[in-house]
């Protein structure tokens, strides 16, 4: 009686989450979206990846093709904070808290782009300055980067 009950609840519990999923991507449906970053609060860039986290929990990162383009003060976010006295900018954001939730974010497959200008008016070496940038992140203009997106059908969002 106690193993049936156990297989009830397991099975309620399973076509509970399942259920919530069905409703997410019917309510959502698929999503382009990108998330626009330049400014260097530490608080407001761990609220935008807080932010980013939440959408992706309630329309499943199946559904999201999700970039965050960052130009300007925005490249602090990946810029480790021994590494800003060597650059322009004033301060690197990119502790090990802020790396983790980077990457548990680039693992639900977020892209994260980098505006090559900015790391040449910010004297930015991203290969040992920035956390975790690849040559393919750097794109030429970060603001000609969200225009090109939204004119392929991404949503803007600036948290």
């Amino acid at each position: 009686m106690k193993m049936m009950k156990l297989w009830i609840s397991i099975l309620a519990v399973f076509a509970m989450l399942t259920g919530v999923n069905a409703m997410a991507e019917e309510r959502y449906g698929k999503q382009k979206v990108v998330y626009h970053i330049n400014y260097d609060d530490p608080k407001a860039q761990a609220g935008a990846l807080r932010n980013i986290q939440n959408h992706i929990n309630a329309v499943g990162a199946e559904n999201l093709d999700l970039k965050v383009v960052m130009h300007g003060k925005g490249l602090t976010m990946l810029l480790t904070p021994d590494a800003a006295e060597r650059t322009k900018l004033k301060q690197g954001n990119a502790t090990d808290e802020i790396q983790a939730k980077i990457t548990g974010l680039k693992d639900q497959g977020v892209g994260f782009q980098v505006c090559s200008n900015t790391l040449k008016g910010k004297k930015v070496d991203y290969t040992h300055d920035l956390y975790d940038v690849a040559d393919a992140d750097i794109v030429p203009s970060g603001v000609a980067e969200l225009a090109r997106l939204q004119a392929m059908g991404y949503s803007y969002i600036k948290p």
